[in-house]
């Protein structure tokens, strides 16, 4: 091995030498702050991980530095510095961008996207990553995709305006005195005249109005079952309903009337 290799050559502080597995030398900065031991990354070449080291360094025992001081120049990503402020401010140290304030947990996406969370989900996502796919948010919960507003009683197909909505009209503020959920079952939209039953096979058909969301819930439970027996395929989501009992279920089942126009359907 040559005298240039890292093995033989003299590192700056905070600085480690590490190996691929194709031998392909890089380096790792690290700093040791009130006994936590933290990584802050791996670089190409060891001046690199010296100038990370030097900027955590920085961040942890100067106050002055804040977050609205970062940009693209710096040598630690944004996410370290949420993780390494809020290790100085809070005295905690978490693997997931959040900064804890004043009654209000946030989670920075990147600088200008910031999500609110209540302080009891704290706990949950100092250790699940929240990441965005097509345009959705995601956690990883135990080796899959969770949706996030699933967290919160948004179903999959729930639109903005008309099943859910943020009452400051912020939506990234998950807090849950900012969330009001209109519809939670599937096919149901709620309307000032009464619950919307609807059924979408190549466009929507109409099944019934009803007085409230779990009638028309099973409403649209009992359409599926008519198109289904009609000899439709399609895989139709059903609406689980816990609030009544199988009796009572069964009850409103055979009561309701659905549109003559869904028992005409034919595939």
């Amino acid at each position: 091995m040559s005298n240039n290799s890292p093995e033989k050559t003299h590192l700056p502080e905070g600085v480690f030498a590490a190996f691929k597995k194709d031998g392909t030398p890089y380096f790792r900065a690290s700093l040791t702050h009130r006994t936590k031991h933290i990584s802050l990354g791996s670089f190409a070449d060891p001046e690199q991980a010296h100038l990370a080291y030097l900027e955590g360094r920085k961040l942890l025992e100067n106050p002055s530095l804040t977050l609205t001081l970062y940009n693209e120049n710096r040598e630690l990503s944004f996410e370290k510095w949420v993780v390494l402020l809020n290790f100085r401010d809070n005295g905690l140290y978490f693997s997931t961008p959040i900064y804890i304030g004043q009654k209000v947990i946030f989670y920075y996406l990147s600088p200008t996207e910031v999500l609110k969370f209540d302080p009891d989900d704290l706990f949950y996502y100092s250790s699940h990553k929240i990441s965005r796919r097509g345009g959705h948010l995601f956690v990883a919960d135990y080796g899959s995709q969770l949706s996030l507003p699933a967290r919160y009683g948004i179903k999959a197909y729930a639109v903005e305006g008309r099943d859910f909505r943020f009452l400051n009209r912020d939506p990234f503020d998950y807090r849950r005195e900012n969330l009001e959920i209109l519809n939670i079952y599937h096919g149901v939209i709620r309307t000032g005249k009464g619950f919307i039953a609807r059924i979408h096979l190549r466009s929507y058909y109409r099944i019934g109005i009803y007085e409230d969301a779990i009638t028309a819930a099973i409403a649209y439970n009992k359409a599926v079952d008519i198109l289904r027996a009609a000899g439709f395929e399609k895989n139709f989501p059903v609406n689980d309903i816990d609030e009544v009992s199988p009796r009572v279920y069964a009850e409103i089942y055979s009561a309701i009337r659905t549109a003559p126009a869904i028992s005409r359907l034919r595939p």
